[in-house]
């Protein structure tokens, strides 16, 4: 099985408080969901297209790990808190 790895960019965050409040819930709901950082700023150097937005990058050991995760109700309270402080892009990728 291929581990799973959630992807997160940052198009834009527009209230800084929220995004304080998702954070320290979606922190505690990842990790209890099997999510290991490996990622967490902005980026050191981009090239050809690439944007200096603040990107995460989670580890889980299976797409359904991670599906569970971000499906999960405490997760989901996470987002809620966010609820309109960010403008983000999410991805879940399989690792090869």
């Amino acid at each position: 099985m291929a581990k799973t790895y959630w992807i997160g960019t940052y198009r834009a965050v527009t209230n800084p408080d929220k995004l304080t409040a998702y954070a320290q819930l979606a922190g505690p709901a990842i990790a209890g969901g099997g999510g290991k950082f490996i990622v967490r700023g902005t980026p050191a150097k981009t090239y050809e297209a690439g944007l200096n937005q603040r990107t995460v990058v989670i580890e889980f050991d299976s797409l359904a790990q991670a599906t569970a995760a971000h499906d999960s109700a405490a997760y989901q309270a996470a987002l809620e808190a966010l609820g309109d402080g960010a403008e983000r892009d999410i991805r879940l990728v399989e690792g090869v």
